[in-house]
């Protein structure tokens, strides 16, 4: 574990397994850190090189002062800074929700960087019907948490998508909860003016998508409401998508089911290094429940 220099701050990253295994980077939510993982290290550490680490904004990793300092754009370099600061030539990623925004656009921007990527619990604020209530509150949570100076937000860990970690494992949420009130206001609030709001809809970027060649795992809480939608269209749009729904399931996959959602990711490695993930073949892609794409 050590603070690296990136992009002009300072990232806490941490790494277990052998140095010589594959990498597997994972990148956390605006909710969590770099401890978020620890269900996923601990059952992949022995087969590859786990690295974990806090995005800019989240102590031990610095604050910037600056606004200007956070961003999509920003939180992308830094995926890459983080990969070429450990001499990783490629990698296989894993994110959560803002996590999984940011694996997508680094996939799109350095597919040679990438050999696979799971993509979980993202496209929150992306749908166009909803677009703009998410950005309505994603600036008042911002600015309340500037004005108070505080995240204390007792609705957020309880939210209509989290709650469903509260229900199934209770000391699981109280750790997310305890997690969540331990990071920086400042941080907090820039990210969410900067990199939530400030990021485009994933609809934007449906052409890049549509040229994705890169294995990705789609995964998605049936109960993850601001998010079933978004990757939906990803599904969609993206001919190396696969898409899993996880049933009775909120926004954390990750910390709700770890054996279900570590499960997987081992599936999809092996499909991905057995060469049993094509991309979608476009007679896959028609409407009709009776004829082929041929006949229609």
């Amino acid at each position: 574990m050590a603070l690296l220099d990136i992009n002009g701050v300072r990232l806490w990253v941490e790494t277990e397994g052998p140095g010589d295994a594959p990498a597997l980077v994972f990148v956390h939510e605006f909710g969590g850190d770099h401890r978020s993982w620890h269900g996923q290290v601990d059952h992949f550490k022995n087969r590859f090189r786990c690295v974990t680490y806090s995005a800019r904004g989240y102590p031990p990793s610095d604050v910037p002062y600056d606004e200007d300092a956070f961003g999509q754009d920003i939180a992308t370099a830094d995926l890459l800074g983080l990969l070429d600061a450990l001499k990783i030539d490629q990698a296989h990623l894993v994110g959560l929700s803002m996590g999984a925004y940011t694996c997508l656009r680094f996939v799109m921007a350095y597919p040679d960087r990438v050999i696979s990527a799971v993509a979980a619990s993202g496209g929150s604020g992306s749908f166009p019907e909803t677009r703009n209530g998410f950005l309505a509150e994603t600036r008042a949570l911002a600015d309340h948490i500037i004005a108070e100076n505080s995240l204390d937000l007792p609705g957020f860990a309880s939210s209509a998508t989290r709650i469903q970690l509260k229900l199934k494992n209770p000391d699981a949420w109280r750790e997310f909860a305890d997690h969540f009130a331990e990071h920086s206001p400042m941080g907090s609030a820039y990210t969410l003016r900067r990199v939530q709001a400030g990021r485009p809809s994933l609809y934007d970027f449906a052409d890049a998508l549509g040229a994705v060649t890169t294995p990705v795992l789609l995964m998605i809480g049936d109960e993850d409401e601001p998010c079933i939608d978004t990757n939906i269209f990803l599904k969609r749009t993206m001919p190396s998508a696969g898409l899993l729904m996880f049933p009775k399931t909120g926004h954390l996959i990750n910390l709700e089911d770890p054996g279900a959602f570590n499960a997987a990711i081992e599936n999809f490695h092996r499909d991905v290094a057995d060469d049993r993930w094509p991309l979608r073949d476009g007679a896959t892609t028609g409407t009709s429940a009776y004829l082929s794409q041929e006949d229609t």
